[in-house]
């Protein structure tokens, strides 16, 4: 199986909306770091699994949905509370939607909001 990752910084913020959230109720920024990972059995006819310049684009042009915007205030947002984990989720799947994906097989999307905490979503393509 073979992986290719690309990984991106962005800063965003958000307010959690659970209850009891103490100071993670009240909006704050995190310095995001993004990783998506493709992977797939076969490469192509020129030894790529994808071609990383392409996955760097197609992260960029997510990621621009979100960069110094605050989660909270987005449609794919509304009355959920912006968790890391959905987070992760939205990212990918909107990846998934701006990339030209033919060999991997799998994405897996892993947001770190600092240097400790991260989550990831992944799904077969």
């Amino acid at each position: 199986m073979y992986r290719v990752s690309v990984r991106r910084d962005l800063i965003a913020q958000h307010y959690l909306t659970v209850p009891n959230p103490g100071p993670e109720g009240e909006l704050h920024s995190h310095a995001f770091t993004v990783e998506v990972e493709l992977s797939g059995p076969e490469l192509d006819e020129y030894g790529y699994l994808v071609d990383i310049d392409d996955v760097k684009a197609a992260l960029d042009a997510t990621l621009s949905r979100y960069r110094d915007e605050t989660m909270n205030e987005l449609v794919e947002f509304a009355g959920q509370n912006p968790s890391v984990e959905r987070f992760a989720r939205e990212v990918c799947e909107r990846f998934v939607e701006a990339a030209s994906l033919d060999a991997p097989e799998h994405v897996s999307v892993r947001v770190w909001e600092d240097d400790v905490a991260s989550a990831t979503y992944e799904t077969p393509l």
